[in-house]
């Protein structure tokens, strides 16, 4: 059974995206401190979370790998990118034009896959892809990623998986960490230690870093794919 492991990044869209009305409904929380510096502060901290909804932020790229295979394709948006080496002729790298275009070659391979592996991707990665694709009219072909919860197919959440679906709260046993902090406790390489996390990308695709970009999201994908078999092979009870 072909299970595709994907991970996306996203970036805020630009502020003159949203008309007056928006953007008074978007920052409205802030504007309602009686301190103009405590206003300020907060309007920075709400504009740092529109990378983190679909209606406010952009997807600018995708990775995508075979968990069985190895093989895959790392989408991003990069108009004026230049073609380098590619460190690995498994995996493809290919510049998009904008988010539409990446979109829609993503949901074009991911009709090809009975199943999917993500990392928090119930919590993150499809709904914004969902919502994202119906913003662009972009056709999505997969529609059941977000079906029964409690079940590994077709979507395996590792995020889920390692926390046994929030069992024991925030704090218990079963508590939820990060990519990072799972991928050491088992002794995989982590994503991170590059010293690149998702909060440096804004400024790297500010920076026209775009390619950088692509290899610490396909770093996040390759770590996936590891730490996927970690769950299958110890805990899932699949044989």
């Amino acid at each position: 059974m072909a299970n595709l492991v994907f991970d996306i990044e996203t970036t805020a869209l630009p502020l003159d995206s949203f008309d007056e009305v928006q953007l008074e409904y978007l920052f409205r929380e802030a504007s309602k401190l009686p301190d103009a510096t405590a206003q300020e502060a907060r309007r920075a901290q709400i504009e740092d979370q529109f990378s983190l909804w679909p209606l406010t932020g952009q997807v600018v790229c995708l990775a995508m790998l075979n968990a069985d295979t190895g093989r895959g394709q790392v989408l991003f948006v990069a108009e004026d990118y230049e073609p380098g080496e590619t460190e690995n002729a498994s995996v493809e790298f290919v510049a998009c034009v904008d988010e539409t275009e990446a979109l829609t070659a993503f949901w074009d391979i991911a009709k090809h896959y009975e199943t999917i592996t993500t990392f928090n991707g119930r919590g993150f990665d499809v709904p914004f892809l969902y919502l994202r694709s119906a913003v662009l009219n972009v056709p999505i072909t997969r529609k059941d990623w977000l079906g029964y919860r409690f079940q590994t197919q077709p979507h395996c959440d590792l995020a889920e998986q390692f926390s046994f679906y929030g069992v024991s709260g925030r704090d218990g046993a079963a508590r939820r960490y990060n990519l990072d902090f799972y991928c050491k406790a088992f002794g995989i390489a982590s994503p991170k230690t590059q010293g690149i996390t998702g909060h440096n990308v804004k400024d790297m695709i500010a920076a026209g870093m775009h390619r950088e970009v692509a290899e610490y999201c396909l770093r996040d994908v390759r770590a996936t794919v590891e730490l996927h078999r970690v769950w299958r092979d110890r805990l899932s009870g699949i044989k």
